[in-house]
């Protein structure tokens, strides 16, 4: 995702509860999680801050029919998100961040550590994220893996802790690993490397994402595939890898190589279903969007593997009393399945699966998660067709996708000069 799912996008529709109010069961869940309830007292709010694409109607009707507690969506762009946590951290209630921008909110002192006892599957979280690990291998970590990021010292520390503790920085909320999007109908032959990118094949019909963070690690991933050179690490470039990067984009650049240099999700689904782009970045959903307008696109494993992105829950420090309550609760909730099987069936993962799994169809978790063939049309939450019965899911199974990350998206040491580079590439 990542104006991720990113200001990138993911679903375009968004992502998508416990039931804290229908019987024992419910309140055994509430009393269990320490939150009183709020019999009699004003209706909570909370104020929802994040990316619009994530920030779907339907998850916030679901949470306030279950718990009666109303989700208001403050929706900026991605780097407005930061920005905010970094300068107005009592403008919310709720952060929906990426797990690259805590390098950038932690040290402000502004997020408040969760407390992995208040969360009911907190030991069920994918080990993707606490471990750095799908199927008991490790992936890899260049860029800023969660994994580095994911736990504080303590509830009001400022700098990030070496182990796991009793508090996160933020609870995954939903993730994915991002590659090259193709047209195999105007293609016609196996697509396998990053490299493909620049091919003078495609000149005139490729396209590269437009957001600097972004767009800098699929170049690097192309300038490794093609041999140029191996970087320590994409996620934190020198001014001198830097400069190689960019330098290779603007010699391409100048050669035609790219129809256009997109950062609206549309934007990109409207390349590829157009024709005008054969080849370029693109967000799982949107080669889902494309997919639903009956023209053939692929989101394409890569030898080299998969640029990764995540966004979690954080809670700002003022947060206390009945909002704090509130912001645990619909944690919890997010986390109990049925906003996991929402995210799935539209291209995402979520963390964790356990729950998830119990609220999808056998067919459906096969066909999303185990890379199996679809025994029937697989539909989206809101009921369009996304794949016919007998497909396979683009990159196989979660273990085969999220098993084969390279990088994870990231902010630089560099990223003030990466960006006036990346500047000059868009000039150029």
């Amino acid at each position: 995702m990542s104006d991720s799912i990113k200001d990138t996008p993911a679903d375009t529709a968004g992502l998508s509860r416990r039931s804290l109010l229908q019987g024992t069961a419910g309140m055994a869940g509430i009393l269990a999680s320490g939150i009183s309830p709020a019999i009699g007292q004003e209706k909570i709010t909370l104020r929802y801050l994040g990316t619009a694409v994530n920030q779907d109607k339907t998850i916030a009707e679901k949470f306030e029919k279950d718990t009666g507690i109303k989700i208001q969506y403050v929706a900026v762009t991605t780097d407005d998100v930061t920005k905010r946590a970094v300068t107005a951290p009592n403008s919310f209630d709720l952060i929906d961040t990426e797990y690259f921008s805590l390098k950038k909110i932690v040290p402000t002192g502004n997020l408040k550590g969760i407390d992995v006892k208040k969360i009911k599957n907190a030991d069920k979280i994918t080990p993707l994220f606490t471990t750095g690990s799908v199927a008991g291998k490790t992936v890899g970590d260049q860029g800023t893996a969660p994994k580095k990021v994911i736990y504080l010292e303590g509830e009001k520390s400022k700098v990030f802790a070496k182990s796991p503790t009793q508090f996160m920085s933020l609870i995954p909320t939903v993730y994915n690993a991002d590659t090259l999007g193709i047209r195999p109908d105007l293609i016609k032959r196996p697509i396998n490397s990053w490299a493909e990118l620049l091919n003078p094949e495609f000149k005139g019909k490729t396209a590269i994402l437009n957001i600097p963070s972004i767009g800098i690690m699929d170049a690097a991933m192309v300038v490794e595939a093609m041999g140029l050179y191996k970087y320590p690490d994409k996620g934190n470039m020198t001014k001198a890898e830097i400069d190689l990067t960019i330098k290779t984009l603007i010699e391409a650049k100048k050669a035609g190589q790219f129809r256009a240099l997109w950062k609206d999700f549309n934007e990109s689904v409207n390349l590829m279903a157009s024709g005008e782009v054969v080849i370029q970045s693109m967000w799982s959903p949107a080669v889902t969007a494309v997919r639903t307008k009956g023209i053939a696109c692929n989101f394409q494993p890569l030898k080299e593997g998969y640029r990764a992105w995540a966004a979690g829950f954080g809670l700002p420090a003022t947060l206390s009393g009945r909002k704090l309550d509130g912001a645990y609760e619909f944690i919890n909730w997010f986390l109990d399945g049925w906003a996991g099987a929402y995210l799935n069936r539209q291209g995402y993962y979520s963390a964790v699966l356990d729950t998830a799994k119990s609220k999808m169809e056998a067919y459906e978790w096969a066909y999303w998660m185990e890379g199996k063939p679809a025994s029937q049309d697989i539909k989206s939450p809101n009921g369009d067709v996304l794949a016919k019965a007998g497909a396979v899911r683009d990159g196989g199974s979660y273990e085969a996708r999220m098993g084969g990350i390279a990088c994870w998206n990231a902010v630089m040491d560099e990223n003030e000069y990466m960006v006036r580079k990346w500047n000059e590439f868009v000039a150029a």
